[in-house]
């Protein structure tokens, strides 16, 4: 598929604006980019896709959600140019629309949405289908296998006007939205070195510490955090994973870390799940 121009994605910004939808420039791998020059490639740390703007000095937002506008000037300026020069697509914030995307990635997805949810407009996406609904609620991820949540807080690629009719959200939508608080498992305990009962730690502070260490770890990765929060996880558990003294206080904190980073609950079980396969607990 050929590539928009940057004179495209700029025109169809401005149209989307014009019509009360707040619009931002998206790069390649359906990342937002920094909108100001000190923010280019995100070289301040800001994440992507964040509930408040990133650790930056800009005197405006300038990552993700909270950068999306509807106002010509802000998004045709200098300080925006050289982000539609990295942009690949367009994105939009729906909540700030009054709008909810049902995203559906997958074929069984959309299939369960046929059944389940009150039929509306429609977008083809790459592997699915976005349904979107009017009114705005908090956006969830994987709230079933396939199926994200856009709205609030959010951003989704403009794909084009869609088919059908725009109808209200459902309450069906609203209540995948609620869930349950995340069970963390505890590590499975094994005989330590020092004999049964015995932690070969050498101090009461050294779990402790650890434990501090890691969060710090997870809080400061600037970016590739999946990657930071395995091999954190798998840190951890190589050197407390073995002698029982792990509770679920503590991988709770590990998960509260990650999930600050905008991982969710499903990637942290998963990482963790995969980390106690390498490491054998």
């Amino acid at each position: 598929m050929t590539q928009p121009t940057r004179s495209a994605l700029l025109s169809a910004a401005l149209a989307l604006a014009g019509v009360g939808v707040p619009v931002l420039p998206l790069r390649a791998g359906k990342v937002p980019v920094g909108n100001c020059p000190a923010c280019v490639r995100n070289a301040c740390g800001g994440r992507p896709n964040m509930k408040t703007p990133g650790p930056c000095t800009c005197p405006h937002p300038c990552h993700g959600w909270a950068a999306a506008s509807t106002d010509p000037a802000v998004i045709g300026s200098l300080a925006w140019r050289s982000a539609w020069r990295d942009a690949a697509a367009v994105a939009y914030h729906p909540g700030g629309a009054g709008l909810t995307v049902v995203d559906l990635d997958h074929a069984d997805a959309i299939t369960w949405a046929r059944a389940h949810l009150p039929a509306t407009r429609t977008v083809r996406t790459t592997r699915g289908e976005h349904w979107i609904y009017r009114g705005a609620m908090p956006s969830a991820n994987a709230v079933r296998d396939g199926v994200d949540i856009k709205s609030s807080l959010s951003y989704a690629r403009w794909l084009g006007p869609g088919s059908g009719t725009l109808t209200g959200l459902p309450d069906t939508v609203r209540g995948l939205a609620v869930r349950k608080p995340a069970v963390v498992r505890p590590v499975a305990a094994a005989v330590p070195a020092g004999g049964a009962g015995c932690c070969p730690h050498r101090s009461p502070g050294y779990l402790e510490r650890g434990i501090t260490m890691a969060e710090q770890t997870i809080t400061a990765a600037p970016n590739a955090v999946h990657a930071t929060v395995y091999r954190t996880f798998l840190a951890v558990l190589s050197a407390h994973g073995r002698c029982g003294c792990l509770t679920d206080h503590h991988v709770g904190r590990l998960f509260t870390a990650a999930q600050s980073k905008g991982e969710s609950a499903r990637h942290c079980s998963d990482a963790w799940a995969n980390a106690r396969a390498r490491v054998g607990v």
